[in-house]
């Protein structure tokens, strides 16, 4: 399996967040003489001002060195850093002009910096001119060196900066993380293949001015420049669709590094309406950063009793190790919750009404053992809870008895749930029966002040459909969330000679339109439950992973990412992924894989 250590995109860690550092734009451990260029004065002074800094984040908070504790003495915020990503053609250059116009950035470009040093003569320009006139590529060292060294000037360091197209590979991005330049935000520009291939081959090059123009989108003012437009070698359709998937597998493999910060934008619009999402983000990650500000000494007394949590946290985030330990500590339990949580606030943030969360370890999974009901419960109480504080009335539903006679009940998993949560400790503030109420699953327990609704593991059993029922709910529901909480409402034969008000293709149909938030599902050998090979998560609104478990000498664990997928694998796709085939390998085999139920 392949290691991870990847978390919850966008969550939120005691440890923090480095930023970038102008004081060693390069590794000191390289060896190459190009890399060891004399720091800016400016470089010096903010080092001599930095050297009692305490980072958290984005902020750096002076602090006492005494023992006694942390003493705030002075809070100073850092500009934006920024890094945005798209394919061929996405439009990022136009963008890359607004987010400048706007915010003041200081935009930073490979190729730019490539032709800046070569034209300049410059000792790293000397190399790379060596590289590009033997028709090689530039090495990851040179780039990289060359970007380090323009973020630490003196204008990046006061304005903040846009990072144009790089990194362009996993080993660029790692050897931003080893220097410790991380930007606040990873933008990309999410755009069809058919799309970028039409915008590519229509692109004409004024080999006068250098402007582009396209034939149909953006046409030469003038017919004396018309004529002299060219096609500019690379944007044939044959080089275009090589150069998407090149980047396809590089973005791949970038996004493993920022998934936690990745914001994807639907580049298929107006230039005006991807701006005005971009800036919204942008301007939310400034408001952020006031918080912090105004927080002071409260924002460094919260965090300061967690200091020396930190470092045990580290041995466990990303995906949490021994999960076939049955039951699961604390620390894996609070990891799912709130995993899902912050899944599900961002989808419903985001307007998504229909929801599902499907996480199926085996803690959570009452079906392998109904003594884990509990911890099933308990997350659901962590999600009404928060969505309680935010002043939502939120209503908790399960499933009650279907069908007539002796076919009356409920699955068995089910079966003293209601009497589960009632019991349950919802705080102090008497969350329960104000912000908070349990019902049954069907149109009349919608009532007119609900906010929203989660539904606990709702399912089909035979010869009982709960969907007529849930349908019924949603319908009343309206436009009001509802979030389904591990479902099982897969088609099951009827035997009770009830009329069920749906045919079977309606009912997979509506089964069908509640979209995932969340999901995690280990991988097993076929026939097995140990030991895990690996495991999928999803958490929206970004895209599914696939990990790979590796077992360390130590005697411990880990979980690597393989391969991230926009929408859920199949189980060739897995197979492939693990096996390392590329994806459009022909598929021979229907998979080696089993999993905990059979929902693929």
């Amino acid at each position: 399996m392949l290691p991870t250590t990847l978390s919850s995109p966008h969550s939120t860690n005691v440890t923090p967040t480095p930023s970038v550092s102008p004081l060693s734009p390069f590794s000191p451990s390289s060896s190459s003489s190009f890399l060891s260029l004399p720091p800016s004065s400016s470089t010096l002074r903010r080092r001599r001002c930095l050297n009692s800094l305490c980072v958290f984040g984005d902020t750096h908070l002076r602090i006492s060195p005494k023992p006694k504790g942390l003493k705030v003495e002075c809070l100073v915020s850092e500009p934006l850093k920024v890094m945005i990503s798209g394919a061929p053609a996405s439009g990022k250059g136009t963008q890359c002009e607004l987010i400048v116009q706007k915010f003041g950035l200081v935009h930073i470009s490979t190729g730019d910096l490539l032709r800046a040093e070569v034209s300049s003569g410059t000792e790293i320009g000397n190399k790379a001119k060596e590289f590009m006139n033997a028709g090689r590529l530039v090495p990851d060292e040179i780039v990289t060196a060359m970007v380090t060294a323009r973020l630490s000037r003196e204008d990046a360091v006061e304005r903040g900066w846009l990072l144009d197209g790089y990194p362009r590979s996993f080993a660029q991005a790692q050897s931003l993380e080893k220097l410790k330049i991380r930007p606040d935000i990873y933008i990309v520009l999410d755009v069809p293949d058919e799309i970028l291939i039409n915008r590519c081959i229509g692109r004409r090059l004024d080999p006068v001015t250098r402007k582009i123009y396209h034939i149909k989108n953006f046409p030469p003012e003038t017919e004396e420049i018309k004529a002299r437009l060219v096609i500019r070698p690379d944007d044939t359709e044959e080089k275009v669709k090589s150069r998407l998937e090149i980047y396809k597998q590089n973005s791949e493999a970038i996004s493993a590094t920022y998934l936690k910060i990745m914001t994807k934008i639907d580049g298929n619009r107006p230039k005006e309406e991807i701006f005005k999402e971009i800036e919204s983000f942008l301007l939310q990650v400034q408001k952020d950063t006031e918080k912090m500000e105004k927080s002071g000494n409260t924002l460094l007394e919260s965090k300061s009793h967690k200091i020396q949590a930190s470092a045990s946290e580290d041995n466990w985030r990303g995906i949490p190790t021994k999960l076939n330990n049955i039951p699961h500590s604390s620390e894996i339990r609070e990891y799912f919750y709130k995993d899902v949580l912050e899944a599900t606030q961002r989808a419903i943030n985001d307007g998504r009404t229909r929801l599902k969360v499907e996480n199926n370890i085996p803690e959570l999974n009452p079906e392998m053992d109904v003594y884990r009901i509990g911890t099933l419960m308990e997350l659901v109480r962590v999600l009404a809870l928060s969505f309680a504080d935010d002043g939502k009335q939120v209503k908790v539903c399960v499933q009650g008895s279907m069908g007539e006679g002796a076919l009356a009940g409920m699955p068995l998993q089910l079966a003293g749930t209601r009497k589960i949560l009632e019991y349950m400790d919802w705080g102090d503030y008497g969350a329960l029966g104000t912000f908070i109420k349990i019902g049954s699953v069907g149109a009349k327990e919608v009532d007119e002040q609900d906010d929203m609704f989660i539904i606990v593991a709702p399912q089909n059993a035979v010869g009982n459909c709960i969907i007529d029922d849930l349908k019924a709910m949603t319908d009343a529901a309206g436009d009001r969330p509802v979030i389904l909480i591990n479902p099982r409402l897969k088609d099951l034969p009827g035997s009770s000679g009830i009329m069920q008000t749906m045919g079977r293709d309606k009912r997979l149909e509506y089964a069908g339109s509640f979209q995932n938030c969340y999901f995690f599902r280990l991988l097993y050998y076929a026939g097995t439950q140990y030991p895990i090979m690996g495991a999928l998560r999803m958490s929206y609104p970004y895209r599914c992973e696939l990990y790979k478990r590796i077992d360390e000498p130590s005697g411990k664990e880990k979980y690597v990412i393989l391969s991230t997928f926009t929408e859920r694998p199949t189980i060739d796709e897995i197979n492939d992924a693990f096996q390392g085939k590329p994806r459009n390998e022909a598929k021979n085999t229907s998979g080696i894989w089993g999993f905990l139920s059979g929902i693929f």
